[in-house]
């Protein structure tokens, strides 16, 4: 563009007269120019830079706050308060139940420390994943320790968080870390096992007063 100009003010001199006046008028126009065109350019950079920066916004991580409430839910004595991680339309599945909101996920969680004289996870690493603005998976690779009448049973899971908006809204514990046999993988007896899964959610929930808060 500047080697433009500069012929273009070649072919301006050949055709005015040469007075130091014109000479200046001319090259003052020419630097005006080129000023404008530089400042266009950095104008332009910096809006890229801005849009750049824009498009990186909404992206959040959610792990820190939902993780330790989420282990004092596998733990001894969940409590209340634990489960605000929890949308109010959120859903829990393992292999033995299937709990559609808050109130049945609490009595599949309050289960644990009247069957088990100890729970918990004691080994985990976390994932976490954005899948768009506010909506992200995280992949908690995890052992969990059980006792039952004095027996030690120590478990391998993949626990596998849908987050929308900082609360959880699917909740999957993959014992084993496979995935949970449904329809989709066992047209058949996928089926059936969600059938198996929903009935005994659904008396765990009549056991345990329908997610009625055990502790404060």
């Amino acid at each position: 563009m500047k080697i433009l100009q500069n012929l273009a003010l070649i072919t301006q001199l050949n055709h005015i007269s040469s007075s130091p006046r014109n000479l200046y008028l001319l090259s003052a126009a020419s630097l005006s120019s080129s000023g404008i065109m530089d400042q266009a350019s950095q104008n332009e950079n910096r809006s890229s830079d801005s849009g750049d920066l824009n498009s990186s916004k909404g992206s959040k991580l959610y792990s820190d706050n939902i993780i330790p409430r989420l282990l004092n839910l596998y733990g001894e004595r969940p409590r209340a308060r634990d489960f605000e991680i929890y949308a109010d339309n959120a859903t829990f599945e393992d292999p033995l139940m299937c709990a559609h909101g808050v109130k049945q996920i609490k009595s599949a969680f309050y289960t644990i420390p009247k069957v088990f004289s100890e729970s918990g996870i004691v080994e985990y690493t976390v994932k976490e994943e954005i899948i768009s603005p506010g909506k992200n998976e995280i992949f908690i690779d995890n052992k969990q320790h059980y006792k039952f009448w004095g027996r030690n049973i120590d478990m391998i899971s993949l626990i596998v968080l849908s987050v929308e908006d900082g609360k959880v809204v699917r909740h999957e514990d993959r014992w084993d870390k496979k995935p949970l046999r449904n329809r989709e993988n066992l047209p058949v007896l996928g089926r059936l096992l969600e059938m198996s899964r929903r009935g005994s959610m659904l008396a765990t929930h009549v056991i345990m007063g329908f997610g009625k808060d055990p502790f404060s």
